[in-house]
């Protein structure tokens, strides 16, 4: 991409985030950039795509790279996800550890840290949700990861409220490396709309269904429509592998697509800023899990 701001003193690089899932990473980078660029949800493994928000701190543009949460692949799509974080980790210049504190040292965070271990680079430690954790509990952690890997700074915060957000900025800001800026000033993510907007609904979808459609369910953007009276018309696909999950997504007179749609339209008018109409439609698309098309349009490498 061609440098787009080549005065002196101005930086540009990446940071990926990695952790185990529901450590609040898109949480953190929704902070970090100050909008929503990221699916944000209570089920774990939400993030499959890599999604790129991207914050401006002084002459700083950091591009931050949330990668699905790490965690044991039993599926193609799950091995697919891994590989994809492990992948954004080696990529970027610095690689930030989220842990939730109250969870403290699982085994899933033992087995990054071990891993993480034999990684080149600079890598920094941040403790999530410290705000409800117990401060000995807090030490003890942070302690404990960093006689495993060597960190070069460890970060206190609550993604959920905000603080210590700004300290964290501050130091990526002066980690990117010397250079042009790689995006435009007023870009927050390179995601393009139909992704985020897919990515909005589908979030919407776990809310309301819970472990009824667990992650046999994806959306795609079939249409984004800019209208003459300025909104946005949006056409979109959720696809499920049996007529059963259909049935359950449609709900009882189509009652459930409705509140899907209801919420999904409400945040989507917030974020593009004008009206948008916004049409849902369920389709059974068996072993879409095994398409590499799919993995292809998700960002994610299709693991052999």
């Amino acid at each position: 991409m061609d440098a787009l701001h080549t005065a002196d003193g101005t930086r540009a690089g990446f940071v990926a985030l990695i952790g185990a899932p529901n450590a609040g990473k898109s949480t953190l980078i929704n902070q970090l950039v100050g909008t929503k660029v990221s699916i944000v949800t209570h089920k774990v493994q939400t993030t499959r795509a890599i999604v790129r928000g991207i914050a401006m701190h002084g002459a700083s543009q950091i591009i931050f790279v949330d990668t699905p949460g790490i965690f044991k692949p039993k599926r193609r799509l799950d091995r697919a996800m891994v590989d994809t974080a492990w992948g954004g980790a080696r990529d970027a210049d610095v690689t930030a550890l989220l842990i939730d504190a109250r969870k403290g040292l699982t085994e899933e965070v033992e087995g990054i840290l071990g891993r993480l271990a034999n990684m080149p680079g600079k890598k920094v430690l941040i403790l999530n949700k410290t705000d409800v954790a117990n401060r000995e509990k807090l030490l003890k952690v942070a302690t404990t990861a960093n006689e495993t890997v060597t960190f070069e700074r460890t970060f206190m915060v609550s993604a959920l409220t905000g603080d210590g957000v700004s300290d964290i900025l501050t130091y990526f800001a002066g980690e990117v490396r010397p250079g042009p800026w790689l995006y435009p000033e007023d870009q927050v993510s390179d995601a393009p709309m139909r992704m985020l907007a897919a990515e909005i609904t589908r979030e919407k979808l776990f809310e309301r269904l819970h472990e009824e459609i667990p992650y046999v369910s994806t959306v795609e953007t079939e249409l984004w429509e800019e209208r003459k009276d300025g909104s946005v018309r949006i056409e979109q696909t959720i696809y499920v592998e049996r007529d059963s999950q259909k049935a359950i997504v449609l709900g009882k007179k189509g009652q459930t697509i409705k509140i899907i749609s209801q919420a999904a339209r409400t945040e989507l008018t917030e974020i593009v800023e004008r009206p948008v109409h916004l049409f849902l439609f369920v389709k059974v698309r068996e072993n879409w899990a095994d398409d590499p098309e799919r993995y292809r349009e998700m960002g994610l490498e299709f693991p052999r």
